[in-house]
């Protein structure tokens, strides 16, 4: 008896249309899960009448197979303003500082991928991409102990990572100061007269646990002031990109996105 029930849960988990049929249920599921509230429900019968226009028209699509994405149907494309901007910003900056090697720590991972395209890249983190580019080399590291040496890196780039830091998020030690000690350690291994590309979020100062920290513009500039500021550009809240602006005025932002270039003096 028990050979036979063994003969059977095989024969399910390796038949294909079974597993289909026991997978129909998550997907289905998986729009409500991933839209975190019910209203994705609403979207289900317009779902399932483009499925069966689809299926009218001649379509081949077997129902086991189905898999929704609900939430697409929009005028617009979904932009990450923050993401979209700083990207853009910082690979225009560096194409224009002609780097022979560039380093950068813990920033989105696109970003990274587009940089081997121009220059050599460095990427530091301390979960690996596992991704295999020319002129990509990774090494895993913490941004709290960056495996580079004093004043040795001419041109690094940290964007959206230093309001992490210290809150455990990913899986990091838990420590209040851990974005003052990032940026000291960004400060440490920038080169005399080389730039750091560098972004995080601003507005009115708070920390929202575990997801990260908003500085004031003012206290972003007080954790590299061993630094000179060449450029600040400011994504405000509403989404639009402020080039070359003052770095007074942006207190009452909820949740901007601040990119500052930042220079090492020569002489300290």
């Amino acid at each position: 008896m028990v050979k036979k029930m063994s003969f059977l849960s095989n024969w399910i988990i390796r038949h294909s249309t079974i597993k289909k049929i026991l997978r129909l249920p998550r997907n289905l599921a998986l729009p409500v899960l991933n839209l975190c509230n019910l209203r994705s429900l609403l979207y289900y019968p317009s779902f399932f009448m483009d499925y069966l226009r689809y299926l009218g028209m001649g379509g081949k699509a077997n129902i086991t197979s189905i898999h929704p994405i609900l939430s697409e149907k929009k005028a617009f494309h979904n932009v990450d303003a923050h993401y979209f901007y700083q990207a853009v910003w910082a690979m225009k900056l560096i194409i224009k500082n002609r780097v022979a090697e560039h380093c950068d720590v813990g920033s989105q991972a696109i970003f990274v991928g587009m940089l081997t395209s121009i220059t050599k890249v460095k990427f530091i983190d301390i979960r690996p991409l596992d991704v295999s580019l020319d002129n990509l080399f990774e090494e895993k590291g913490t941004i709290l102990n960056l495996p580079l040496e004093d004043a040795s890196v001419p041109s690094i780039s940290c964007l959206h990572v230093v309001e992490h830091i210290g809150l455990g998020r990913y899986g990091d030690p838990i420590d209040p100061d851990g974005s003052v000690k990032a940026a000291k350690e960004l400060v440490r291994v920038l080169a005399p007269g080389g730039s750091l590309y560098f972004s995080m979020p601003v507005g009115r100062s708070r920390v929202e646990f575990n997801a990260h920290r908003i500085y004031s513009v003012l206290q972003v500039l007080e954790l590299f002031k061993k630094l000179n500021l060449v450029q600040l550009c400011i994504v405000s809240d509403d989404g639009k990109f402020h080039k070359d602006v003052s770095t007074t005025g942006w207190e009452n932002q909820n949740y901007a996105c601040g990119m500052f270039l930042f220079a090492k003096p020569i002489h300290e």
